[in-house]
This record gives C-alpha cells, structure tokens and sequence, in this order.
C-alpha cells in the first residue's frame, strides 16, 4: 500500500509540473487573438503567483483540517478546473480570472504535498520527486507544441492538460484511505490549531529559511529567463543558439535531482545543501571570468546542477529543523517566500540590464548566493532540532 501511494504522489509531481511551462509556450498564439500587448502575459502570471503565495500560507490551516490527501484531491481539481477555463477562455478578462483559482490550487497543493513526503519518505524520494516536476514541466510545452501543430490550436493544448488533471484528481480521490497509513504508521496530520503567521515568523530560524528559499528561488527563475539574453548580448552568441544554451540550465537541474536522489543516501541534506552551493559558486565564476562561450556554456549547466539539491534538501530538512508538528506551516511560509523570490529578483534584473548592462548577471546571481549562503548557515546556527 505504501509503494502504491508514493507512485500517486510522483503522478502528481509529474501533473504540477504540467502546467507550469504552458503560458509561456503558448503566449505568443494567445495574446493576438485577445487583442492585449505580449506583455500582459506578465499579468497572468502575477494573478496566479498572488494566489499562490496566498494559499501556501493557508496551506497549514487547510492541511490540518482536511489532510494532506484531501488538500491535494481538491487542490489538483482546482487546477484542473482552471486549465478548463483557459481553454475555454474567450477573452483576456476570462483568462485572469480563471488565474485566480489556478493559483490558489497550486499553493495548497505544492505545500501539502511536500510537507507529507518530507514527513513520511526519506531525502532521495524528495529529490526524485523534484526531478518528475521538471520531467512534467518539459512535458507541458511539448503537449501545446502537439496541439498547435495539429491545427487545434492553444485552447486544445490547454484542454489536453485539464484532462489529464482531472484524471489525476479521480486517481486522489480513490487513494484517499492510503494517506491514513504513512510510513512508520502515524497519523496523517497532528491535531491542534493552525499558527499564525506572526507565531511561524517568531520560531527560531523561521526568518532565516524564508529569505534562503526566496534568494535560492530568485537565482533558479533569474538564470532560466535572463541566460539565454546574456550570452546573446555579452558572449555573443547567436540567438538560436542561445536559447538552446539556455535549455541546458533546467536540463542540469533536472538531472542533478535524479543524481541527487542517489547521492543522499550518503550525504546529509546540510552537506547536499553546501555542495548544491559550491557547485553554484564555481558555475557563476565560469560566467564571470573573460574565457569565451564554452566556459559561459559550462557556467549554466553547473549552475543547473547546483540549483538541484537545494530546493528539495531544505523542504526535506524542515521537520528536523523545526519539528513535524511545525512543519506544514513552516513549509506554507517558504513556499510563499519562495514565489516571492520568483515574482519579484528576475524583473529586478530586467531593469538592471535595460537601464545599466547585462553584463551585471553573474554579479547579480553571485549576491544572491551571498545572501542563500548567509541565510542557510543562520538558521544552522538558530539552534532548531536540525541545527
């Protein structure tokens, strides 16, 4: 029973990462027909990360009351029922509007679901199951790329995605008895109200995980969608070429976690955390040091290959650190701060480029290490059960 749930919880790291790519591959054959600039594709995403960040702070009170297999059936719905509603969608307004319900399902799902397996699985499953995130966010594009190509245009692309959402939230809704009996046979949830996010910010290094995870966010979403523009503009590199360049970033990320998984087994998740770092360090210096395209190439991928342990060793070690009575609201708290991160540093850098240089993003990633690096080692010290 326990190998049949943990195959339902990877389904369904494969099924958030679905939609994640989606607006962006299928932009640029949405905003004419709505009669908006390309930017708004700006707005959308601004719609679905405010709901997001909202619901991954109600993440503890909803998991608490409903279970983490209730919250994820209903979360998955959600989002199924949103991507429908793009689909469908006839207009920019609709479309924003159906981001609302889209963002709020994906918070309380990512939260709810990474608390569980960082309370019930060992740290080479959290890795792995990062690594499906990013198998279903290559997945995505290549569904819209299928339905564009096919003549049916965006909205089928959408519409296929909904569909297998909603096949996922039929597979939750019958594996709902196998989240009653995690490993080690405890209950799914600890009983007791739900904190307050001024209780959560005065735990001891609650402060110092939020602001690691928001820079170690801003450096992944900061190097996947500025990489391709800087090696265009500062190394030269032709934009076709660029792009594909650019791609072996969140390859590196992708395989990192299916070697990370491996790697866990012998290394604690402070250790994969301080290697995910260093490897970071030397990928930025390759960027930062005058040694032509293949050093720049060989930057990126290492900084993809850094990124991969982090996100998934920091969510596994929260119950060590903070105790599993704390950690579904201490993982709300850095799932917010960690869209956060995403929303707020890659736009920094836009204008950094546009109104000083781009030749500035390898300085720019570097200081967000700085501070990651700086935050980490607080909360080592903050003296939580993990420290």
């Amino acid at each position: 029973m326990l190998h049949l749930l943990l195959a339902v919880i990877y389904i369904s790291f494969i099924s958030l990462g679905l939609p994640d790519a989606l607006l962006g591959s299928a932009w640029p054959s949405m905003y004419g027909e709505f009669g908006v600039p390309v930017s708004c594709a700006g707005a959308v995403s601004m719609i679905i990360a405010v709901g997001t960040i909202i619901s991954s702070l109600q993440s503890d009170r909803l998991t608490r009351r409903l279970g983490a297999g209730k919250v994820t059936a209903v979360s998955v719905g959600m989002t199924a029922a949103a991507l429908f509603g793009f689909s469908a969608s006839r207009s920019f307004l609709q479309l924003c509007l159906w981001a609302v319900p889209y963002g709020l399902g994906a918070g309380s799902v990512d939260a709810a679901l990474n608390n569980y397996v960082a309370l019930h699985f060992a740290s080479r499953h959290m890795s792995w199951l990062h690594c499906m995130w990013g198998v279903g966010a290559s997945l995505g594009p290549y569904v819209m790329g299928y339905a564009l190509t096919g003549g049916g245009g965006w909205n089928l692309g959408y519409r296929y995605i909904a569909l297998l959402q909603i096949v996922l939230t039929l597979f939750l809704l019958l594996s709902l008895p196998l989240w009653r009996t995690p490993a080690g046979g405890g209950t799914e949830a600890d009983p007791g109200p739900a904190m307050t996010l001024g209780q959560i910010l005065r735990i001891p290094g609650a402060k110092a995980v939020m602001a690691a995870f928001f820079c170690y966010c801003a450096i992944e979403q900061t190097a996947g969608l500025w990489a391709s523009s800087y090696l265009v503009l500062q190394k030269g590199v032709p934009a076709e070429t660029a792009a594909g360049y650019a791609s072996l970033f969140f390859a590196g990320i992708t395989v990192g976690r299916a070697l990370s998984g491996f790697l866990t087994m012998k290394l604690s998740d402070s250790r994969m955390i301080r290697l995910g770092q260093g490897i970071i360090a030397a990928g930025t210096a390759a960027l930062l040091l005058p040694l032509g395209e293949r050093a720049a190439l060989a930057g990126l991928i290492f900084i993809g290959l850094g990124c991969a342990p982090i996100y998934p060793c920091i969510i596994h070690s929260t119950p060590d650190h903070f105790g599993a009575e704390k950690s579904q609201a201490v993982i709300g708290v850095q799932m917010a701060s960690a869209y956060a991160g995403t929303c707020l540093m890659p736009p920094l850098f836009g204008l950094i480029a546009n109104h000083i240089t781009a030749s500035l993003f390898p300085v720019y990633l570097l200081a967000l290490w700085a501070l990651m690096v700086l935050a980490y080692e607080t909360l080592l010290r903050s003296g939580g059960k993990g420290a």
